[in-house]
C-alpha cells in the first residue's frame, strides 16, 4: 500500500480510549488504507506526545506517499497539532489530518483535563496559545476534515468552530460537520444521524 493513516486515541491526554483506536483502524483498513494506532505517551507534558507523532510520520513515509492521521478528542488535538506545528519539518507534518471532535483551543476553559494533561496547572497564557490549533492555521496548512456534535458536553463545539473559522480565513480547504445528536467520544456514533461521518470521510479521503 502506498497510503497510510495513522490513529490517535482519545483520552485527555490520560488515557487511550480502545473504542476509538483499533477499530478504526480496521475501518481504514478495508477503504483500501494502510492504517495503524500510535498509542502515544500520556500523563506527559509537549512535546513529548508530539515528537512521538512526528516520528511515526517519519517512520510511514519510507514506505507511504500518503501519510494522514486521524484523532478523536485529544488525539484530535495532537492530530491537528501535528498537521500545524509550526516548527515541524516537511517529513514530520501529514498530507492531512480527520479530527473527530476535537480539543481545538487550549484558550477556551474546556477541556481544562486535557489542557492540565499537557501542560500542568499554571501554563501561562503564551504557552496555551502556542497550543492552540485555531492560533496555527496558515495558508499552507494541509487539508481537514472535522467532525463535531452540537450537544457535546465535554469538549464543546466551540472548539471546531474555532479551527473551522481559522481555516476558512486562510482558504485552507477543509469540510466541516456538525451533528445535532451525540454526547462526547461516540467514536463511530452507531444508531446516531452522527454515524454518516464515516460516509463523509470516505468521500472526502478519496481525493488523496
Amino acid at each position: 500500500m502506498t497510503r497510510s493513516i495513522l490513529v490517535l486515541p482519545g483520552g485527555a491526554y490520560r488515557h487511550h480510549a480502545d473504542h476509538e483506536g483499533e477499530p478504526v483502524a480496521e475501518w481504514l483498513r478495508t477503504l483500501g488504507w494502510d492504517a495503524r494506532v500510535v498509542k502515544y505517551p500520556v500523563l506527559t507534558r509537549h512535546p513529548e506526545p508530539l515528537k512521538v507523532v512526528q516520528r511515526e510520520v517519519l517512520r510511514e513515509r519510507e514506505t507511504h506517499a500518503t501519510v494522514g492521521v486521524l484523532g478523536f478528542s485529544a488525539g484530535g488535538h495532537l492530530a491537528g497539532l501535528a498537521a500545524l506545528t509550526p516548527d515541524a519539518t516537511a517529513g514530520e507534518r501529514p498530507d492531512f489530518a480527520i479530527l473527530s471532535y476535537p480539543v481545538v483551543s487550549m484558550l477556551l476553559p474546556t477541556h481544562k483535563e486535557s489542557r492540565e494533561n499537557l501542560l500542568g496547572p499554571r501554563a501561562s497564557w503564551w504557552k496555551r496559545r502556542s497550543l492552540s490549533l485555531e492560533k496555527l492555521v496558515t495558508p499552507s496548512s494541509p487539508p481537514m476534515f472535522i467532525w463535531h456534535t452540537g450537544e457535546d458536553g465535554l469538549v464543546p463545539v466551540e472548539h471546531s468552530y474555532l479551527l473551522g473559522s481559522a481555516l476558512a480565513k486562510h482558504r485552507v480547504p477543509h469540510d466541516l460537520h456538525v451533528f445535532a445528536d451525540g454526547h462526547h467520544g461516540v467514536g463511530f456514533a452507531k444508531d446516531l444521524p452522527a454515524a454518516a461521518w464515516r460516509a463523509l470521510a470516505e468521500r472526502w479521503l478519496a481525493r488523496f
